[in-house]
């Protein structure tokens, strides 16, 4: 491969009809390598290859499918430094993050959905009184999974390799093929997954990659009429539009949009354990991650002792080059980003919250740095505690009692992930269950990946992750026959 980045459609890496535009590093701003810009007629090509290779890897055993993704998966794993490395440049993630959470995460999505579950499954025999055709007796049925078709997958720049692994992946392995339309701002990644696929024995138009700073490479890839399904992850702005178009055509569609994570920290909680998982909004992707805890509902027993833990906390966490091995926080993807968030923390000051921590610009040469800032004495019609920074930025809201609590987490548009943190198990499960989120850390942000994954309200459509992913990928069809 050169410098500057082919496309990579039906099994041929080709030139762009756009040339080529700079991929900046957000760390040092300088160039990270040149992405192709896609024409909307390459986009379509793409679609359309991908529609001609469904017939054929739609009807291959689900075996040689997985046998395919179990080669990707050891082909990423062995690639991991210079994949890492290449995440971390058009990220800003530091090296761990590249490493684990990212680079990590793809090759044992991979990995995962090499394994697939049968595809079929008996429903229980019914007992007919009479059926159309007159007569009693039992009717047998088989739920069976069948492939959606051509898949078209958006992909968000926050993680480059994670993500748009938990689409291919479970995709491929349910007999789909796709097309995927990375991020314009860190591409590179995804055409180096697709490597992996080509050499792993992905045949021809199964996987197919366009990349481009112009909407209408993205417009083009949903619109497409060789295309069945879209599944997108990016804000609910533009997610909204896509749905709009996936409707008019009755496409399938999976949306993981934006969030404003609640976490509830009650007075019996330790706080140790909240602060930590609370601070990984400062740290992990510097807050540029929709399932962050970023507003913050705390007790009023406990509410100035969180402040002060929180602001100690963002203090203590070192800023800068995400290649020294104690960086803590990295970058945010961009200049043009950097101005998003820092204007939101000025208008939370106009708002009148109360700066407990950061709010200034680090003392950095280069790079898109945004110091973890802490805005305490929030209220939740503030627009920093309603809208989606995405940043390194949280926010605090003091609460009486368990019903407060909940009704403060709830007023709001989105419902992705939210967090409670109590001594009291009962209580913290009690208070999960009243939330209206597609997902509920009690006492951790960790997730489970095989649990399924998604949002209520304006967070999303659909759920993926674990064997939820194979359900989003496929159409469910009844076989039933007398029995």
């Amino acid at each position: 491969m050169t410098d500057r980045q082919p496309l990579f459609i039906g099994g041929e890496w080709m030139e762009p009809d756009g040339g080529h535009y700079p991929v900046t590093d957000p760390a040092t701003e300088e160039t990270a390598g040149w992405a192709p810009e896609a024409s909307v007629a390459q986009a379509r090509a793409a679609c359309a290859t991908a529609r001609e290779a469904f017939a054929l890897w739609s009807r291959t055993r689900p075996e040689e499918r997985a046998a395919v993704l179990g080669r990707a998966a050891e082909l990423i794993r062995g690639r991991l430094d210079p994949y890492a490395d290449l995440a971390r440049a058009e990220t800003g993630a530091t090296t761990r993050t590249a490493r684990a959470m990212q680079v990590g995460v793809a090759a044992a999505r991979f990995r995962r959905y090499a394994g697939v579950e049968p595809a079929e499954w008996a429903v229980v025999p019914q007992v007919n009184a009479a059926g159309p055709m007159g007569g009693a007796g039992v009717t047998g049925a088989l739920a069976v999974r069948q492939p959606v078709g051509v898949v078209s997958c958006i992909t968000s720049y926050n993680n480059p390799w994670a993500n748009p692994a938990g689409k291919v992946a479970p995709a491929l392995a349910m007999g789909n093929t796709v097309v995927v339309k990375p991020a314009p701002q860190d591409p590179l990644s995804v055409y180096r997954m697709a490597q992996a696929l080509e050499a792993a024995g992905v045949p021809p138009g199964v996987v197919n990659v366009v990349s481009g700073r112009a909407v209408a490479v993205g417009e083009a890839v949903v619109a497409s009429d060789d295309v069945d399904m879209v599944s997108f992850t990016g804000s609910t702005a533009v997610g909204r539009g896509i749905a709009e178009a996936c409707g008019r055509d009755m496409k399938r569609q999976l949306m993981e949009l934006g969030g404003k994570g609640a976490a509830i920290v009650f007075d019996d909680a330790d706080l140790g354990s909240a602060v930590a998982g609370i601070g990984t909004t400062f740290s992990f992707y510097s807050g540029q991650i929709c399932t962050a805890p970023t507003r913050v509902l705390a007790q009023r027993a406990v509410y100035g002792r969180l402040v002060e833990r929180l602001a100690a906390y963002a203090d203590r966490l070192k800023v800068g080059d995400p290649r020294e091995p104690d960086t803590v926080v990295g970058p945010v993807i961009s200049d043009e980003h950097r101005a998003r968030v820092e204007a939101y923390v000025e208008l939370g000051r106009k708002e009148g919250a109360v700066l407990a921590a950061g709010g200034e610009r680090p003392r950095l040469e280069r790079g898109f740095y945004v110091s973890p800032t802490l805005l305490a004495d929030c209220t939740n019609d503030m627009r920093v505690a309603r809208e989606e920074i995405f940043g390194p930025v949280v926010v605090v809201i003091p609460f009486g009692d368990e019903d407060e609590a909940v009704a403060l987490a709830n007023d709001s548009e989105y419902g992705l992930i939210d967090y409670v943190w109590s001594g009291d198990t009962a209580r913290a499960f009690r208070v999960a269950r009243r939330l209206r989120a597609g997902g509920v850390g009690i006492n951790t942000v960790s997730r489970n990946m095989e649990a399924p994954f998604g949002g209520f309200k304006r967070s999303g459509v659909g759920r993926d992750v674990g064997v939820y992913a194979l359900h989003a990928y496929s159409e469910v069809q009844a076989i039933v026959w007398p029995g």
